[in-house]
């Protein structure tokens, strides 16, 4: 019954974006998103490069997260109506996930996508990748969706994560463009985040700050709570928990937490140690060269239920634990494995300076 929902769907809206591309094809880029109702870092700072870049481009953001309940929904579908006019009438479309719109519909040939995604990197399965797991999607249903169709460009932060992006978006290689997200340049730009995290906390001054950055999953409440045993009173360092804003189930106590309002960039830069698990973040952390930790006591379940691009106890074997307490001795003794950090970073962020916005914008010149 989806799968045939979403054929009638499909076939309404070719019905209607048949007349909607008789519209002229103006000077314009379109973002489209699902991820935030909010410009990310991403598109903010390629928006200004490009204004640079192309100061004549008009540059329009159509981003809507699908909102709860069946009011909600509808009220997407006329969104989505619009997202089909800014199609038709743009000479590039900009996306960070997955698009109905551009992956379900005929586009002029005038029209080019490029899917920069939302994540540096793709540490666990993604995409088409995780169609048919626990986490993805229902292979008949990914199918009738055209699931990441439709890409002229694909971003790919190193060649290394090439293949796995030409496996999650179904594409070869000729479409993917080797260039990290411009985010990078805002990591690794110095905003004065350290002495304005420590104005607001001056009680942490003293003490190592590990920041625990976990992806949202069903266990990551029960694994946060094995961090928290072994970090509670531990003198000198002051653990804060930085979990998804949206769907995150994990308890953050006061003691595990700070004052202000911080990016997890911001709180990346304050940090003496950070701790993920199979978030992209890591790639993120790797540039900055802090000592970099990978915490999953759920290693084999969740590489066999989800699925991982990354094979963590061999490349970072010194620095991944499934034993939270053997983890903490280690930050304590101070003994890094700083050369396996340099090739992590080195194999998955080929781009570590601070011009990724302005490359992505020379290249989006080329086709406006």
């Amino acid at each position: 019954m989806k799968v045939l929902l979403i054929s009638i769907l499909k076939f309404g809206l070719g019905i209607l974006y048949a007349p909607i591309k008789l519209f002229k094809t103006k000077n314009r880029i379109v973002y489209l998103s699902r991820q935030s109702n909010d410009k990310s870092l991403d598109m903010r700072l390629l928006e200004e490069a490009v204004k640079k870049e192309c100061p004549n481009t008009e540059q329009v953001f159509r981003l809507r997260m699908i909102p709860d309940g069946f009011f909600g929904k509808i009220s997407y579908c006329f969104s989505v109506i619009g997202d089909m006019y800014y199609l038709a009438t743009s000479k590039v479309a900009i996306l960070d996930t997955y698009s109905i719109t551009v992956s379900c519909l005929r586009h002029k040939k005038s029209l080019k996508v490029i899917q920069m995604w939302h994540a540096l990197g793709a540490l666990k399965k993604f995409g088409l990748q995780s169609v048919g797991t626990k986490e993805g999607r229902d292979e008949k249903v990914s199918r009738a969706m055209c699931m990441h169709k439709n890409y002229d460009y694909v971003l790919a932060p190193s060649k290394k994560t090439a293949k796995f992006y030409m496996e999650a978006f179904g594409c070869d290689s000729s479409k993917i463009k080797i260039c990290s997200l411009p985010r990078v340049d805002d990591i690794l730009t110095d905003n004065n985040a350290s002495s304005r995290f420590f104005s607001e906390n001056p009680g942490l001054s003293h003490d190592k700050i590990v920041l625990y950055l976990p992806t949202f999953r069903d266990r990551e409440a029960y694994v946060a709570e094995m961090l928290k045993v072994e970090f509670r009173g531990l003198e000198g360092y002051h653990l804060i928990i930085s979990a998804h804003p949206l769907f995150s189930k994990i308890k953050v106590e006061d003691e595990f937490s700070y004052s202000g309002r911080f990016s997890t960039y911001d709180l990346m830069k304050v940090a003496d140690v950070i701790i993920t698990d199979y978030s992209a973040c890591a790639f993120e952390a790797s540039v900055l060269m802090k000592p970099l930790y990978f915490f999953v006591p759920d290693y084999d379940e969740y590489s066999k239920e989800r699925g991982i691009n990354v094979e963590l106890k061999e490349e970072m074997p010194t620095a991944t634990f499934e034993d939270a307490e053997q983890l903490v001795n280690s930050i304590k003794s101070n003994n890094y494995d700083f050369d396996s950090l340099y090739k992590f970073k080195s194999d998955y962020v080929e781009n570590t300076k601070a011009n990724n916005a302005e490359i992505l914008a020379k290249f989006i010149s080329m086709l406006v």
